[in-house]
C-alpha cells in the first residue's frame, strides 16, 4: 500500500491535533496561575496543587470507560460529547467561588476530557499503516507541544491584564472550533462494537486509584500512618487494586482484555508511559511558586519561561522520526537520559538563578521529553492487533494521568518535608549565642536600626528553607528517569519493521 496520505487522513490527523492542543492548553495554562489561584482562595501550596491533580485523578478514573463509550457512540459523537462537556466545565471553573467549588468543577473537567487523549492516538494508529506510524506520532506531537508552548504563556498573559477567571472562559472559542473540526473530519467508526461493559472492574478500578490518590494528597497534612484516615486509605487502595486484578482474570469480560497483558511490547511501554506522565507536568508545577514567591516574577513572564519547555519539545520533532525508525530504542534511552541531565542541572540551582537558567533547564527537559514520547508509543503498540487499540490507548493514558498526579502529590511531600527540615536546621544556626553568625546578616538586611531585622532574617529563612525543598524535589526527579531508562532494552524490535 502506498505511504501517500490522503486529504481526508490530513483531515483526520488536524481533527485529533486540535482536541489534543485544546487539552493540553487547558492544562498547562492552569500551573501558570496556581500562585494568583492561591490567594485568591487563600489555599496552601499543598491544596492548590489538588487544582492539578483532582483533574488528572478525574481523567484517570474516567479514561477506562472510553473504549465501551467509543463502542456505543462512535468516534464523532464521542469526541463532540467530550469536547462539549469539557468547554463547559472550563467556563463555569472560571466561576467558581471557593476551593471546594473549583475542585469540583475541575474534577468534572477531568471526567468529561478523559477521551481526548486516548481517543486521538487510537484514531491515528486505527487511520494509517503501521509504516507510517513514526511519522504520524511525530506529526501529532507537533500539534501536541503547542499546548505546553501556547498554555503558560497563555495562561500568564491573561492572568496578569485581567484575572485567573478569565484563563477558563477564554477555552470556550478553542472549544467551539475544536468541535466543528471534529464534527466534520471524524465518522462514527466503531459505533456498536461496544463490549458488555464490566461495572464491577470499573467500580474496583476507580475506588483504588481515588484512595491512592487521597493517600498522598492528604498523608503529609495527616501525618501519614499516624492518622486512620490515611490508614484506611492504603487499605482500601490494596484490597481494590487486588481484587480488580483477581477480577480481571476470572471475569468473562472484563475492563481490560487479558491479551493486551500478554504483549510483552504494551506492558513494558505501560511501565515506560507511567514514568513519562510522572515527568510531563512536575516542572510546570514546581517553577511557576518558585519563580513568583522566591524571585518575585510576574505571571507573565512565568508563563513565557515555562513555556520554553514546548519551545525544546518543538525541537526534539525535527530528528525523533528519523531516529524512531533508525533505532527506537536507543532514542527512547536517549531521551530518558537527557530528562535526567535537564533534573541534574535543575538540581544545582540556587536562590539567585536568572531567567536564562529556567528558560534552558525546562528547554533541555522538553527536548528529551519529546525525544522519548515517539519511538515509546510507537514500539509499546507495534505488536498489539487493531481491535485492542482504543482499550491499550486508555490504559496507556490512565497511567501517564496517575503517574502525574502521584508524582506530583509526591513532590510537594518532599519539598514539605525539606523545607521543614532546612527551617529547623537555618533557624537553629542563627541564634543569641552566634552573633559571629548572626551579625553579617543583620547587616545586610537593614541594621538594627531599620527596624526588626529578625523578622527579615526569619523571612529569608523560609526562602532559603523552600529553595531547598524545590532541589531536593528536582533530584527526586532525576531519578525517575535514571531508575526506568534500562527498560528502553527489553522492547522487541522486529526485523522488517526496523528496516522501514
Amino acid at each position: 500500500m502506498s505511504d501517500k496520505i490522503t486529504g481526508k487522513q490530513w483531515l483526520i490527523l488536524l481533527s485529533v491535533q486540535f482536541t489534543t492542543i485544546l487539552f493540553g492548553l487547558t492544562a498547562t495554562s492552569v500551573t501558570v496561575i496556581l500562585p494568583q489561584l492561591k490567594g485568591a482562595l487563600s489555599a496552601t501550596q499543598e491544596q492548590i496543587s489538588w487544582v492539578l491533580t483532582f483533574n488528572l485523578v478525574a481523567t484517570a478514573v474516567a479514561t477506562p470507560l472510553t473504549g465501551w463509550l467509543a463502542g456505543k457512540l462512535g468516534w464523532r459523537k464521542l469526541m463532540i460529547v467530550s469536547v462539549t462537556g469539557f468547554t463547559a466545565a472550563s467556563m463555569l471553573c472560571g466561576m467558581a467561588t471557593s476551593l471546594d467549588m473549583l475542585l469540583a468543577l475541575r474534577i468534572l473537567q477531568g471526567a468529561f476530557g478523559a477521551p481526548i487523549f486516548p481517543m486521538g492516538q487510537t484514531i491515528l494508529l486505527a487511520s494509517f499503516e503501521k509504516r507510517q506510524h513514526p511519522f504520524i506520532v511525530m506529526m501529532w506531537g507537533v500539534g501536541g507541544v503547542l499546548g505546553p508552548i501556547i498554555g503558560p504563556t497563555f495562561g500568564g498573559v491573561v492572568a496578569d491584564w485581567l484575572s485567573w477567571r478569565w484563563t477558563f472562559f477564554l477555552i470556550l472559542p478553542l472549544g467551539m472550533a475544536a468541535g466543528a473540526i471534529v464534527l466534520v473530519a471524524l465518522s462514527d467508526r466503531g459505533k456498536g462494537e461496544a463490549r458488555p461493559f464490566d461495572h464491577v472492574g470499573f467500580l474496583f478500578i476507580g475506588i483504588a486509584i481515588a484512595a491512592t490518590q487521597l493517600m498522598f494528597d492528604r498523608g503529609q497534612r495527616n501525618d501519614w500512618f499516624e492518622s486512620a484516615e490515611t490508614t484506611i486509605e492504603l487499605i482500601l487502595a490494596v484490597v481494590f487494586f487486588a481484587m480488580f486484578l483477581i477480577h480481571m482474570m476470572t471475569a468473562r469480560a472484563p475492563l481490560f482484555e487479558g491479551a493486551l497483558f500478554r504483549d510483552r511490547n504494551f506492558v513494558v511501554g505501560v511501565g515506560v508511559g507511567t514514568v513519562m506522565g510522572m515527568l510531563q507536568y512536575t516542572p510546570m508545577i514546581l517553577f511557576p511558586p518558585l519563580l513568583q514567591e522566591l524571585r518575585g516574577y510576574p505571571e507573565m513572564v512565568i508563563g513565557m519561561l515555562v513555556a520554553t519547555r514546548g519551545i525544546g519539545n518543538f525541537g526534539s520533532f525535527f530528528i525523533v522520526a528519523q531516529l524512531t525508525r533508525w533505532n527506537p530504542r536507543l532514542c527512547l534511552f536517549s531521551g530518558l537520559a537527557i530528562q535526567a541531565a535537564a533534573g541534574i542541572w535543575m538540581g544545582t540551582l540556587d536562590i539567585n538563578m536568572s531567567g536564562t537558567d529556567v528558560l534552558l533547564t525546562n528547554m533541555l527537559h522538553g527536548f528529551g521529553f519529546g525525544l522519548t514520547y515517539s519511538p515509546m508509543a510507537v514500539l509499546a503498540f507495534s505488536t498489539l492487533p487493531t481491535p485492542l487499540l482504543t482499550q491499550g490507548n486508555a490504559i496507556f493514558a490512565l497511567v501517564r494521568m496517575m503517574g502525574g498526579s502521584l508524582f506530583i502529590s509526591m513532590t510537594w511531600v518532599i519539598f514539605a518535608r525539606s523545607h521543614a527540615e532546612a527551617s529547623v536546621g537555618l533557624a537553629g544556626f542563627f541564634n543569641i549565642f552566634r552573633l559571629d553568625a548572626l551579625g553579617p546578616w543583620t547587616t545586610a538586611l537593614g541594621g538594627i536600626g531599620a527596624g526588626l531585622p529578625l523578622d527579615r532574617l526569619g523571612a529569608e529563612i523560609h526562602r532559603q528553607a523552600s529553595m531547598v525543598g524545590y532541589v531536593n524535589a528536582f533530584h527526586l526527579m532525576t531519578l525517575v528517569p535514571i531508575a526506568v531508562a534500562p527498560l528502553a532494552w527489553m522492547f522487541v524490535v522486529r526485523k522488517r519493521e526496523a528496516a522501514r
